[in-house]
């Protein structure tokens, strides 16, 4: 995959919702840790530098600090790194199993909520700002209807339960409701209110702060088996 150290990789994106069609990318995310000395020099990994993105296919390996900061923030593609089903894998290692064995102590509610109905809410303001579409800009406004959907709907139920599914039970409602935006972005409106209510009826499974601790232990775990460089 060449990225060294890789802690954790795995396929995500539509393949792992049951949402990809034939002409789908195949979406890979990973963790990987850089050398703890490398922290100590003049060009530490940090901020766009700790991210590597590759293509054919298309790939995002984060470094461990950065995907511990961005799951902690609530942010939902990085976090789909800690919740996929066992066959999605593609490198597992003793620290990766760690990192998942940790999933919850990275959660909270009000980063949760936040971040799903937030990123499902700015989907539906990029619907609303194009416009009415031409019929090659409605493939990938109906993509766009369906992720919303689709973060609304895992949002909540991590939220609710603590539990983040990754396979949809039922593909089609959010290809057909993805059509349906596509035509009409308005559509997804009662979806968003729906939403809202459902945030608002229950009391979340998840505390109202992640375990900073149990996290940073685990990252100084992985700075000292990373020592030096490969």
């Amino acid at each position: 995959m060449g990225v060294p150290n890789l802690l954790l990789c795995g396929i995500v994106g539509s393949t792992a919702y049951g949402l990809a069609g034939p002409g789908s990318d195949r979406d890979h995310l990973g963790v990987y840790a850089a050398p703890t000395v490398a922290f100590h020099g003049l060009n530490p990994p940090t901020g766009r530098e700790a991210t590597v993105v590759r293509h054919d296919p298309d790939a995002t390996y984060h470094e461990a600090a950065k995907a511990a900061t961005l799951i902690l923030g609530g942010n939902p593609t990085a976090t789909e790194i800690l919740w996929l089903p066992d066959d999605l894998y593609e490198v597992r290692t003793p620290l990766g199993d760690e990192m998942i064995g940790l999933r919850r102590a990275f959660l909270s509610a009000p980063r949760v909520r936040d971040a799903y109905f937030g990123y499902a809410t700015s989907q539906f303001k990029r619907l609303l700002s194009t416009g009415q579409f031409q019929s090659k800009m409605r493939k990938r406004q109906a993509k766009h209807g369906r992720h919303l959907l689709r973060l609304l709907d895992q949002g909540f139920a991590l939220y609710s339960t603590g539990e983040l599914p990754i396979r949809l039970a039922d593909p089609q409602r959010y290809l057909d409701f993805g059509n349906a935006v596509a035509e009409d972005p308005e559509v997804a409106r009662p979806a968003l209110a729906d939403a809202q209510a459902r945030f608002d009826s229950v009391r979340s499974a998840l505390p109202d702060e992640p375990d900073r601790a149990a996290v940073e232990a685990w990252l100084l775990r992985v700075r000292r088996a990373y020592l030096d460089p490969p």
